[in-house]
């Protein structure tokens, strides 16, 4: 998980999380276009971070985007986002638990 890892510590400190979830999806790619044998090529991502508070999506995308700029260019292919504010995260899962 060294992809991971990485990808854990620049968006932890760039974003200051309350929430981070990093998954890691390269083996449903396995074959695929742009599939890395390395592995650690494609994931998914939850960002909650006040930092997104009065940016729209686009805008969220991009802040990650520009801080994952190295790994992308070099070992991850596909990423797949979430980005939220501590209050969307909350609103929604207050949602999905009842």
């Amino acid at each position: 998980m060294q992809v991971a890892n990485q990808i854990r510590d620049i968006l932890t400190k760039e974003f200051i999380p309350t929430k981070l979830d990093i998954i890691d999806e390269s083996s449903k790619h396995a074959g695929h276009s742009g599939a890395d044998p390395r592995g650690e090529s494609h994931f998914s991502v939850l960002v909650v971070s006040n930092k997104f508070d009065g940016e729209n999506r686009v805008n969220r995308q991009r802040l990650v985007y520009a801080a994952l700029d190295a790994l992308l260019k070099d070992r991850v292919h596909a990423l797949a986002l979430k980005t939220m504010t501590p209050a969307e995260y909350d609103a929604a899962t207050t949602k999905t638990n009842h």
